[in-house]
């Protein structure tokens, strides 16, 4: 066990690059490069700046654009076009398609497999029991007629002959044939080694001799030659070429590129503070020529201008032109109930009876709008209220109330009884309960009686 703690290994500190001792020919192109550079960069800065706020301008622009002509009518037609149409598809397609598709699984091709099901089962069963039966009796025919007597012919007549013939030819390979072979390869191999010794003669030993005495020893010396002719052409171009450009690069253009891009990037940022503060001063500018004038009249002219016209001008000729519409409308309205009552008295005068006003008072509801809560949906004036009323007598004559054999109050239409002149029907919900409908329905001038009815509300 180690009981020593080990310093845990360092890793290597960073490599610091040494700077550079600056040469007379960097001191001297500085600031003159500097200068040049300032005087034309200070335009081009000022042009993109100005090209950014313009582009920064026209981006909003065109994107309002693009929102107002692209996308909200897009949204539109999704939400009020593609929606309900894929809707009405998808609804047409599930009642064309799916409906009866899943209406023919179930109802026609679930009994159908079904039934296929049951049939292959009881066809398989078949075709199995005949199957089993049929190889019952194949494998006792092949048993009897094939099996046993080959058994038979392989124990009694080819067991035998095979020991015989096997004892026959191991005897012909241990006393005849294993001695030829040995024989034969003894001969063979020492043919063998005679050729071989021949051919090494004839074909290898030459060559080797030849490579080994003649071609090695030429081959290095040209290699050599070949490697000091290199060495040469490689010291002529280093002494001639890069030696020369290297030397170029590092004192020359290292040097001149490393301050000009030095005098660019001052010059960028200089001319950004020269852009904003000619941007600042023509801010200013425009607004104390403008942008202040214009807010002064705004504020101190329009405004006033502009609230005198709402309260003196434009609110009076808004409440004349309510009023005159309202007192258009009452106009109609009276003109409309006029002939509603001309209308019922000449029916009165020419049937001589109470006129049924059912489907022209239905008309006048449903072009009044819709009905009032406390009216009956038939008859306008037949309240659903149950509070107390009291009835305004006729003129003439006293109010009768009858307890109407309906339940909504309401007359079944031409076909019922003619109500008497001087009665009102009457709606009631017990034997001593009477609804605000038992009150007159409408004011009925008479042609032939001469008598006034007015309705009480």
């Amino acid at each position: 066990m180690d009981f020593e703690k080990r310093p845990q290994p360092q890793p290597p500190a960073p490599r610091r690059e040494v700077p550079q001792a600056e040469g007379c020919l960097t001191a001297v192109i500085r600031i003159p490069v500097r200068i040049v550079v300032l005087v034309l960069v200070v335009p081009v800065r000022m042009l993109w700046d100005l090209l950014t706020v313009c582009g920064k301008a026209v981006g909003r622009a065109l994107a309002a654009v693009f929102r107002v002509l692209v996308v909200t009518p897009l949204v539109w037609l999704y939400g009020k076009v593609l929606v309900p149409v894929a809707k009405a598809l998808g609804y047409v397609a599930h009642a064309v398609l799916v409906v009866p598709v899943v209406w023919l699984y179930r109802q026609v091709l679930t009994p159908l497999g079904h039934g296929l099901v049951w049939l292959g089962r009881t066809v398989g069963h078949a075709i199995a029991a005949a199957a089993r039966a049929v190889g019952v009796a194949v494998v006792w025919v092949v048993r009897t007629f094939a099996v046993v007597p080959l058994v038979w012919l392989y124990a009694y007549v080819l067991a035998p002959v095979g020991r015989g013939l096997g004892r026959l030819g191991r005897a012909l390979w241990e006393y005849v044939l294993a001695p030829l072979g040995r024989g034969v390869a003894w001969l063979a191999a020492g043919l063998g080694r005679g050729l071989a010794w021949v051919a090494n003669a004839v074909f290898v030993w030459p060559w080797v001799a030849l490579w080994r005495y003649v071609l090695a020893p030429v081959g290095r010396g040209v290699a050599w030659l070949a490697g000091g002719l290199w060495r040469g052409v490689v010291w002529c171009v280093m002494t001639v070429l890069v030696a020369p450009v290297a030397w170029l690069w590092r004192v020359v253009l290292v040097p001149v590129g490393r301050e000009t891009g030095a005098a660019f990037g001052h010059a960028w940022r200089i001319a950004g503070y020269i852009s904003r503060a000619v941007g600042r001063a023509l801010k200013w500018l425009g607004w104390n020529l403008v942008g202040r004038p214009v807010r002064w009249v705004w504020l101190g002219v329009c405004t006033p201008v502009g609230h005198w016209v709402r309260d003196s001008v434009w609110a009076p000729v808004k409440r004349a032109g309510l009023e005159a519409g309202r007192a258009a409308r009452g106009a109609l309205r009276s003109a409309r109930e006029t002939v509603r009552r001309a209308r019922r008295d000449a029916w009165r005068a020419l049937v001589g009876g109470p006129a049924d006003t059912w489907p022209s008072e239905r008309e006048a509801v449903r072009q009044r709008g819709p009905v009032d809560p406390g009216e009956a949906p038939g008859r306008p004036g037949i309240g659903r209220s149950l509070g107390p009323v009291e009835p305004q007598p006729l003129s003439g004559r006293a109010p009768v109330v009858e307890h109407s054999p309906h339940p909504s109050g309401l007359r079944p239409g031409p076909a019922a009884e003619a109500v008497e002149p001087g009665r009102a029907p009457a709606r009631t919900l017990g034997s001593k309960t009477t609804a605000p409908s038992a009150a007159p329905a409408s004011s009925e001038i008479s042609l032939l009686e001469g008598k006034t009815v007015n309705k009480q509300g």
